[in-house]
């Protein structure tokens, strides 16, 4: 079988030269094309040597719509409003995306599954096997407790990380609401400052935490009278995202339209 294309949008940043390095060094997939955006310094550089590789003979573009047409999947790490725009390209193009990309709002989010009527996308909060486990650890617990247990989230990352609550740490707070029957917008404790008052019981908390250059830390905690359970993935090499991203691209090879996440490509059951 012939290797899968695959392109990188935002292939000068550290999450994108990552993915070029994983791909090359990956069976089943090679990279056919890598974008920037306009005005980036990396633009005309061949992506492998950004990546701290030999030449591989694709050079960063700023056309990206040329990239959509060139491959077959394209894996994308990049912000949330460029995010959009690549799905609408993946839906006219009917190129399949992955995307990693957090921080996404409600317009945005709309995008990526009307482009999943059109080709497969996938998108997940987190890539990574052992977060993926932990969404399903604790969707399982939430399920098995009263909601006389307190569910408290907890994330730490690097001092340079733009969004909060990670996006992370909001799949973790899905999985457990889902656990629970309930959605998560209604038990949702974002903030806690000054006097206020009792926790509601039944709430799902979140802290965030910020400093030095942790890649992620997240942990969901039980908490009940006498007793408390504590589920903790820490990562300690940022090259984990960039292999689920690539499992995930090569996982889309003759994949139906839709809107599926890393349970899928794990075949884990929500």
């Amino acid at each position: 079988m012939a290797d899968l294309n695959i392109g990188v949008v935002g292939a000068g940043g550290r999450m994108g030269r990552m993915l070029v390095e994983v791909i090359t060094t990956t069976d089943g997939g090679r990279l056919a094309a890598a974008s920037e955006a306009g005005g980036a310094d990396t633009l005309g550089k061949d992506a492998g040597v950004l990546a701290g590789l030999d030449p591989l003979g694709v050079a960063v573009t700023d056309d990206t719509e040329g990239l959509f047409e060139a491959v077959d999947v394209v894996v994308d790490f990049t912000a949330p409003a460029a995010t959009a725009a690549h799905a609408d390209l993946a839906a006219a193009h009917g190129t399949a995306l992955v995307v990693g990309t957090t921080g996404l709002n409600g317009d945005e989010e709309a995008r990526l599954q009307a482009a999943a009527d059109t080709t497969a996308i996938v998108w997940a909060p987190n890539m990574s096997l052992g977060v993926n486990l932990l969404f399903a650890l604790t969707e399982q617990v939430a399920r098995a407790l009263q909601d006389d247990w307190d569910i408290e989230i907890v994330e730490m990352h690097h001092k340079h990380k733009v969004d909060a609550p990670s996006g992370t740490a909001l799949g973790l707070g899905q999985a457990a609401a889902r656990g629970r029957g309930v959605e998560l917008d209604d038990v949702s404790q974002r903030v806690r400052d000054g006097h206020t008052g009792a926790r509601r019981q039944g709430d799902i908390g979140f802290a965030t935490l910020r400093g030095g250059n942790v890649v992620g830390d997240h942990s969901v905690i039980f908490a009940t009278e006498g007793e408390r359970i504590e589920l903790t993935h820490k990562v300690g090499d940022r090259a984990i995202f960039a292999r689920g991203a690539v499992r995930a691209a090569l996982w889309t090879r003759d994949r139906a339209p839709g809107l599926y996440s890393m349970y899928d490509v794990l075949g884990l059951q929500k």
